[in-house]
């Protein structure tokens, strides 16, 4: 009777033990996003930034408005520049086109006055006179093709100005580079921005990455691409999930002296990170484990 309580004693504990190892995780981490920084690309006051901490923020939304009123004044005042230029090329053109006519009725005259020089009826000088004509306005054609190429040149560095006002314009509306949730604001509506400067910072938190870490000896048992178990802490209890290694690092570390005790400070791991897919429960920062 002994042996058999004895034995039923043994396996009782042989399987609370299997059952705790079961439950053990094999890498302990915490949650984090891929954090964006939006940097102002013109300089001036921020008009409108009325987005706040913990929104949610959809791809090229405009989140923040940067005065532009001198950049308007400035592409005005190319464009009537422009509109000038336009004017010019079309008086040039006209000129071309009245040479062109003239020159036209020379070449007949000059044919005519050929045909009377070969019956001695035309002189020599009136060949001199009407070859000299042709010549000059001829001359003159060349120089007002030259002239209005060089403004054609002039209108396209106006041209190139204009695009390049309207692309600082479009810059001036600050918009979100992707869906996701603003973190932090960095500056607020009615201050100055200037070019290179944080104006906020968000993140995607359809997707977490589980940043945690594996020893070498684990590292025979995970791979890049491998769906592994995600557990989390909820109100009553842990809460189970999948997802997929995406980075293995191939350098080794000290783990963190955050979360080990002293005698584990100096083992050496691998830190890894696993996509997990987040319906809203998962936050920044909050605590996993990960079983292979």
């Amino acid at each position: 009777m002994m042996n058999t309580r004895h034995l039923l004693l043994a396996l009782f504990s042989t399987f609370l033990a299997c059952n705790n190892s079961a439950d053990q995780a094999d890498a302990y981490g915490n949650f984090e996003a891929i954090e964006v920084i939006i940097s102002a690309e013109a300089q001036g006051r921020i008009m409108d930034f009325k987005s706040r901490e913990g929104e949610k923020l959809g791809k090229d939304q405009v989140i923040a408005v940067i005065d532009s009123a001198q950049l308007h004044l400035k592409k005005k005042q190319l464009q009537s520049g422009e509109a000038s230029l336009r004017s010019k090329i079309k008086t040039l053109e006209a000129m071309v086109h009245a040479n062109q006519v003239q020159l036209a009725n020379l070449e007949r005259e000059k044919e005519r006055i050929d045909r009377l020089f070969e019956g001695g009826a035309a002189t020599p000088k009136q060949q001199d006179d009407i070859n000299g004509q042709i010549a000059l306005l001829k001359a003159r054609t060349a120089a007002t093709e030259s002239q209005k190429a060089s403004v054609y040149a002039e209108r396209n560095t106006l041209d190139v100005q204009i695009l390049q006002v309207e692309d600082q314009i479009w810059k001036c509306a600050v918009r979100s580079p992707m869906d996701g949730i603003l973190l932090t604001k960095y500056k607020e509506e009615g201050e100055v921005a200037s070019p290179g400067q944080p104006l906020y910072k968000m993140a995607n938190m359809d997707e977490l990455n589980l940043r945690a870490y594996v020893t070498g000896n684990q590292l025979s048992d995970v791979k890049t691409g491998d769906t592994v178990k995600i557990r989390f802490d909820i109100s009553d209890g842990m809460e189970e999930t999948t997802g997929v290694i995406g980075w293995i690092s191939p350098q080794a570390e000290f783990t963190p002296k955050i979360i080990q005790t002293k005698e584990e400070r100096v083992s050496l791991v691998y830190a890894i990170k696993v996509v997990v897919p987040n319906d809203g429960r998962l936050k920044i920062g909050m605590p996993g484990e990960v079983v292979f």
